[in-house]
């Protein structure tokens, strides 16, 4: 199916590895513009040296979403480049491995201002070009924590709700602008975070039945952790002006991992 992306220009931050990296390679099969970033430059060039795509496709910048100006500069020459914008997936973040008696008060403060700087910063900076598209849609790329929480990461929990609670207000303030908002909920996802982790342990199993005995220990149903690409599948969907009648809604791809049937 076509997914009428072709031409359109979409901002995917944190695009450098993972999810934010497979989201911005699905774009590119499907014709569109990818504008994307990364906090460290050398990280960023290498992914986009893999991508192979030429800069009338592909623009990158470094830029930490948590700091305003610079995602500013970053929309700006998104627009410069591609002459508008008509998608945005506000993809970086990262968790926080901490029970509530390790936790500071830096702690919930930065953890705090990292999930709602990342959504917040880009969509501010990019309202003005997603008013003026004739198909804008935001995606907010959030985790199953947001309606699961987890006591070991009780911050990234806390947070994680408030953004799927911000990412509804959203969507209903902005559709009179005709711009969809949802959100990706996703699940344990084989990044190289769990790689890393497999070998600190030390398991005498190999990788697969490591990740079979993880996910039998968090209760995914599919008995394995999802693929970058399998979440950013969902998240061109949303994306598309095929799902144009979607909107404040989220889609959890987590494997069928779940405590309730909400």
């Amino acid at each position: 199916m076509d997914l009428g992306l072709a031409g359109r220009t979409v901002l995917v931050t944190g695009g450098s590895s993972g999810v934010g990296l497979a989201t911005v390679r699905a774009l590119l099969a499907e014709d569109a513009r990818v504008a994307t970033c990364g906090r460290d430059a050398g990280n960023l060039d290498k992914a986009a040296a893999g991508l192979g795509a030429g800069p009338d496709r592909l623009y990158t910048a470094v830029c930490d979403v948590r700091d305003a100006d610079a995602v500013h500069r970053l929309v700006d020459g998104a627009a410069d480049r591609f002459g508008g914008l008509d998608g945005l997936v506000n993809n970086a973040g990262q968790s926080r491995m901490k029970r509530l008696a390790d936790t500071t008060p830096e702690d919930w403060r930065d953890e705090l201002d990292l999930k709602f700087s990342s959504v917040l910063n880009p969509l501010t900076a990019a309202l003005p070009l997603l008013r003026a598209s004739a198909a804008a849609a935001v995606v907010n790329v959030n985790a199953v924590l947001a309606k699961q929480p987890e006591p070991r990461l009780i911050t990234t929990s806390a947070a994680r709700a408030g953004i799927l609670n911000l990412s509804k207000s959203l969507s209903a303030e902005l559709a009179a602008d005709g711009i969809r908002v949802n959100s990706v909920c996703l699940g344990l996802v084989d990044t190289g975070q769990w790689e890393r982790r497999y070998t600190a342990s030390g398991s005498v199993l190999d990788y697969d039945a490591w990740q079979a005995e993880l996910a039998a220990d968090r209760g995914i149903s599919l008995g394995r952790l999802g693929r970058a690409e399998e979440v950013a599948y969902a998240i061109v969907t949303l994306l598309s002006p095929r799902a144009s009648y979607i909107t404040g809604t989220s889609i959890d791809v987590c494997g069928g991992v779940g405590r309730g049937i909400a």
